[in-house]
């Protein structure tokens, strides 16, 4: 994508244009978490019946329809802001607003989710550190990062990509050699695939939501468009890419750890099961090892791309002037949106200490945001190519969106009733929003 394509949308070229496709995908895979199975792998195997590779494989065919949407739209409108900037020039500013304001639900608080996860992770390894100091820590940390510059930031990521994938190799190697000694009684079969003794489609569609959760942040991607060389087609390109890869990790590394350690109600506690198969396969030490590895994962990298990815949103909707215009100040020297980036900041660390107990409801609200957004974008899809701009391609602009609509959606009608009632207040105050903008003439129409 040229400069001209960006001012044809109405803005001018501001943020650095320096990302490869290989930072992209690194990026991508960062913000998902290569190993983001090690800290859900027990309450999946419990909810498939120990066929957990199945609820993978699903999951990841759901997913990638809703990243054909994000790629399509991604080419049409390469801008930054995700499922905001293309739900506005889709389906107009109002439901842009909502579906941006909605995605900040998940994006303002999965930074203090990780947070919190990474910060009691390391306390459990060391009692004596204060997981509230942890918290604050990485997020003075990352936000140094964050408004250093995206560059720095994409070096940063490789370096954490290399250890995490190092490790999940490590595991792998050994759980193989585990297997292959038969130790636990493992041996090499298609049971955590297919199980003829306990298969029930209803049992493994019922652990699907919880597996799908590891691959949310692949839409984080579409937030550089504008720092990308080359654009929405290289945006469109890193999003394939990062979910293939992530797809085949998740399921190589659960399918190793289901052959070791089979039977879920073995399990002492499913919140730590990994660390449990882990042991069994290698001892204490390759235990500590993955649940280290987690914790500075979601405390560090994983929780630095997703301040990355908010801050951009915020400046975004801020350049739009649908949030204050501070939001879209641009730091002179790193290019930067440095306002938002300290706002995200500030907000990670409130949100962390106040849910520091409540892991299990602000889980809820960060998945109910994120799933709503793609709701909407499947629909903004649809109705984009088929009735405004009616040249539609029936796979990618028909199928495609009522397929991913049909699968998030299944995944949507599980939630808790309260969850829906914070996700609707948090709707109703958008919505406030967003008449306050346009009152006082703020409010940008982005029709194309």
């Amino acid at each position: 994508m040229s400069d001209n394509t960006l001012e044809s949308l109405g803005y001018t070229q501001e943020l650095s244009r320096t990302l490869k496709l290989r930072d992209l995908v690194i990026y991508g895979l960062i913000f998902i978490v290569p190993i983001a199975p090690f800290g859900i792998f027990g309450h999946v195997m419990s909810a498939s019946g120990g066929m957990i590779v199945t609820a993978y494989v699903i999951g990841l065919v759901g997913m990638l329809f809703t990243a054909i949407c994000y790629s399509q739209m991604a080419k049409e409108f390469p801008v930054a802001g995700s499922v905001y900037s293309y739900v506005s020039r889709g389906a107009g500013s109002f439901a842009g607003f909502v579906a941006g304001w909605i995605m900040l639900l998940d994006y303002i608080l999965i930074p203090a989710l990780l947070y919190v996860v990474g910060a009691l992770a390391i306390h459990d390894i060391f009692p004596s550190l204060s997981p509230i100091l942890l918290v604050v820590a990485f997020v003075v940390f990352n936000t140094y990062i964050n408004i250093r510059g995206i560059s720095f930031t994409a070096a940063f990521n490789r370096w954490m990509l290399v250890a995490e994938l190092l490790v999940l190799a490590v595991f792998l190697v050994v759980g193989v050699v585990t297997i292959s000694n038969n130790v636990n009684g493992a041996v090499f079969s298609m049971a955590p695939v297919y199980d003829a003794d306990d298969f029930s489609l209803g049992l493994i569609i019922s652990a699907v939501p919880i597996a799908v959760l590891s691959f949310l942040g692949f839409d984080g991607i579409s937030t550089l468009a504008e720092e990308a060389k080359g654009g929405g087609k290289a945006v469109s390109k890193a999003i394939f890419l990062v979910l293939l890869i992530i797809g085949g990790l998740f399921i190589a590394q659960t399918w190793v750890a289901a052959l070791i350690q089979p039977d879920p109600a073995s399990f002492n506690n499913l919140d730590t099961a990994f660390y449990e198969t882990a042991r069994i396969a290698g001892g204490g030490w390759l235990a500590v090892l993955t649940a280290a590895t987690t914790a500075i994962a979601w405390g560090v990298a994983d929780s630095l791309v997703a301040q990355i990815a908010t801050a951009r949103i915020l400046y975004s909707m801020g350049r739009d002037r649908l949030l204050p215009a501070p939001l879209a100040r641009v730091h002179p020297r790193f290019k930067t949106p440095y306002v938002s980036a300290l706002l995200v900041g500030a907000v990670s660390i409130v949100a962390g200490i106040a849910f520091m107990q409540q892991l299990a409801l602000l889980t809820s609200i960060v998945t109910i945001g994120a799933l709503t957004a793609f709701i909407i974008l499947n629909i903004t899809t649809l109705y984009y190519f088929v009735f405004k701009k009616k040249a539609a391609n029936p796979f990618l602009h028909i199928l495609c969106p009522l397929l991913g609509l049909a699968v998030v959606g299944y995944i949507w009608s599980g939630f808790e009733s309260y969850t829906v009632l914070i996700g609707l207040a948090w709707a109703v105050v958008g919505v406030g929003v967003y008449a306050f903008a346009k009152r006082g003439g703020r409010a940008v129409q982005m029709e194309i």
